[in-house]
């Protein structure tokens, strides 16, 4: 069932702060942010997800991101979404200074959106939309237990139509082609394999797989049979969470020409977890 949550936070003007101070616009480049290749997409993905939840926070005038349930449960902003596109993250190297702007709206009344406007001096590296919605455990310790909460009407902000989340509503209703360019039919099986998630490296702090982890993984499984590439765009869309332990299979997909990509992500039950799509030069 669909409930609002209530903002318990103890307000605290140093949090505030520190909040705002992680929400700087710039960023001084160095080795945890780059790979060998440019701006690390894991990393960018992370600080971006990170920023999301902090402007919602601010958003709902709360001093941190500790979202609550009124019977005082832990309440997350689910990330249901991602698109990064225009990606040059070739372009940056150590020592550079990454610019990031960025917007929220609200789309719906469980789902937020955020874009973030990523550049390096006078260029855009890449524009990256991230959806979210408010979710919490029905059982304690149970990631498949996740249920989507409303936001309090008094939080309610004018919502816009937005098409990543109407991509997103198809993927969750049991579509494969929700992204116009790139049809299922039209990619060769390239290989399919199970993997255990990392307790220690793929879990987030509330227990869950963690939404970057997902274009990580994906990464991997296509550098097995692509060597590295320039990466153009990635849309990323999820349908729950697995606990603990568990085990997914990947199965990945090619176009003929290994431009265009799709690694889809199941539980052990069969049932769809993520997709993941990609587009290289």
């Amino acid at each position: 069932m669909s409930v609002a949550f209530l903002n318990t936070s103890t307000k605290t003007s140093a949090k505030r702060e520190l909040m705002e101070r992680a929400l700087d616009p710039h960023i001084l480049l160095g080795m945890p942010h780059l790979n060998p290749f440019g701006l690390s997409e894991t990393w960018l993905m992370k600080e971006l997800g990170h920023r999301h939840w902090l402007m919602l926070a601010q958003q709902m005038d709360m001093e941190d991101a500790d979202f609550r349930t009124p019977d005082g449960r832990e309440a997350y902003a689910a990330i249901c979404a991602t698109s990064l596109k225009q990606a040059r993250l070739e372009l940056a190297r150590a020592n550079d200074v990454l610019v990031v702007h960025s917007s929220m709206s609200q789309v719906s009344r469980t789902q937020h959106a955020s874009i973030h406007h990523v550049s390096i001096g006078a260029g855009i590296i890449a524009v990256v939309e991230i959806l979210s919605a408010f979710v919490a455990r029905e059982k304690g310790g149970d990631n498949r237990s996740l249920t989507k909460m409303g936001v309090a009407t008094g939080l309610a902000q004018p919502r816009l139509s937005n098409s990543l989340a109407a991509a997103a509503a198809a993927f969750r209703r049991g579509q494969s082609d929700v992204v116009s360019d790139i049809y299922l039919a039209e990619l060769s099986l390239a290989r399919t394999m199970i993997i255990r998630p990392s307790l220690q490296e793929e879990f987030n702090g509330a227990g869950l797989l963690y939404f970057a982890n997902f274009q990580a993984l994906a990464t991997r499984a296509i550098e097995d049979t692509l060597p590295p590439s320039k990466l153009m765009r990635r849309d990323v869309f999820f349908n729950g969470n697995i606990n603990l332990g568990e085990a997914i299979e990947l199965k990945v997909r090619s176009s003929d020409d290994n431009v265009r990509w799709i690694v889809e992500f199941y539980r052990t039950d069969g049932s769809r977890l993520g997709l993941v799509t990609t587009w290289f030069a």
